[in-house]
C-alpha cells in the first residue's frame, strides 16, 4: 500500500532513471493529454510531496502523479520486458535511451506548469519526509479539530503528508491509544509524542525494502494485517474495523488491552465524521 516511504522509494527510482537525459519516449494514456507530447524535452528532477509525485521536465512542465491504492511506476531497461499489468492498465510511458518508466493503474495523472505545482500540492500539510518538515505545525493542524478522531485525522493529508492506513494503525498503538480516541483528548505528553514517533517511522523505512515499526524480521508490524493475531506486546487478539478518513472507510486494526478506549462494537463500522469526497485529504 503507497504512503509516503514507498513514494519517496518510487520517486528516488525515477529520479535516478529519468533526471538528466532526454526523452526519447512520451505516452501519456489519459484523453486530455492523448496528443500531448514531452520529447524532446530534459528531465530535470523527480520529487515526492507526501503521497504525490512531481516529474519536471524542461520546458516549466510539471507532470504530476498519485498512486492511490494500487498505482505504481515500475523502470525497465531497454529490451526487458514490461511487467507491471496488463497494456489497458498502462497511463503513462516516460523513455529516454537507457530506460523506459510505465506508469500502471495512475488515478491521477495531470500535467501542470511547474509554477502552478500549489494547484495539485498547495493543501498538504508539512511532508514527514520532505524539507517542509515542521512538526510544531503538523500538530497543531491535528489539534486544530479536537473533536475528531486520531486514525482519521492523521489519514487527513491537509494535517501532516505521508500517513496511510498502515502507519495510521501502527503509530496509534506506539502511543497506546484507540484510533477512535478524539485528538483533543491525547494527553499532553503522548500529544507532543505524535510527530516524533510518525516521523521516526517514515525515516526508517523510506531505504527498507519491506516496512517494519517492530524492529523484527519475524513479526514486521504490531497491530496492521494481524486481526485474530495474539498482540505482540500482550497477547490479546486483535482487532479490527471500519474507520472513515473523511472520505471513505478503511480497515483499522488495534489491540483493545494496549489501546484502551473508543472503540466500535464488533461487527460494525464507524461512520466518516466528514462526508465529502470532494475534499483534497490525499
Amino acid at each position: 500500500m503507497p504512503e509516503g516511504d514507498t513514494v519517496w522509494q518510487a520517486t528516488r527510482r525515477l529520479h535516478n532513471a529519468l533526471a538528466g537525459h532526454v526523452l526519447t519516449v512520451s505516452d501519456l494514456r489519459v484523453p486530455k493529454y492523448a496528443l500531448t507530447d514531452l520529447t524532446g524535452r530534459t528531465v530535470l528532477n523527480v520529487i515526492p510531496r507526501g503521497k504525490h509525485l512531481l516529474t519536471r521536465v524542461e520546458g516549466g512542465l510539471t507532470l504530476h502523479s498519485h498512486l492511490r491504492m494500487d498505482g505504481a511506476w515500475k523502470i525497465y531497461a531497454p529490451g526487458e520486458r514490461w511487467r507491471g499489468g496488463p497494456a489497458h492498465q498502462i497511463r503513462a510511458i516516460l523513455g529516454t535511451e537507457d530506460r523506459t518508466a510505465v506508469g500502471y493503474r495512475l488515478p491521477v495523472l495531470e500535467l501542470l506548469h511547474t509554477a502552478d505545482e500549489d494547484r495539485a500540492v498547495g493543501h498538504l500539510g508539512p511532508d514527514l519526509l520532505g524539507p517542509d518538515w515542521d512538526p510544531d505545525k503538523a500538530l497543531a493542524n491535528l489539534l486544530s479539530d479536537p473533536d475528531r478522531a486520531l486514525g482519521e485525522a492523521l489519514l487527513d493529508q491537509r494535517n501532516l503528508a505521508g500517513i496511510g492506513n498502515v502507519f495510521k494503525s501502527e503509530i496509534c498503538f506506539l502511543l497506546r491509544v484507540t484510533p477512535w480516541l478524539a485528538v483533543g483528548k491525547l494527553p499532553t505528553d503522548y500529544a507532543a509524542h505524535l510527530p516524533t514517533v510518525s516521523k521516526k517511522l517514515l525515516d526508517f523505512n523510506r531505504e527498507r525494502p519491506t516496512r517494519v515499526t517492530t524492529g523484527r524480521n519475524d513479526q514486521t508490524l504490531f497491530v496492521y494485517g494481524r486481526a485474530g493475531r495474539p498482540c505482540l506486546r500482550c497477547g490479546t487478539r486483535i482487532r479490527v474495523a471500519n474507520q472513515g478518513d473523511g472520505s471513505r472507510e478503511r480497515p483499522t486494526y488495534w489491540c483493545p488491552s494496549c489501546q484502551p478506549g473508543p472503540s466500535p462494537q464488533p461487527g460494525t463500522s464507524q461512520l466518516p465524521s466528514r462526508t465529502s469526497a470532494s475534499r483534497k485529504t490525499n
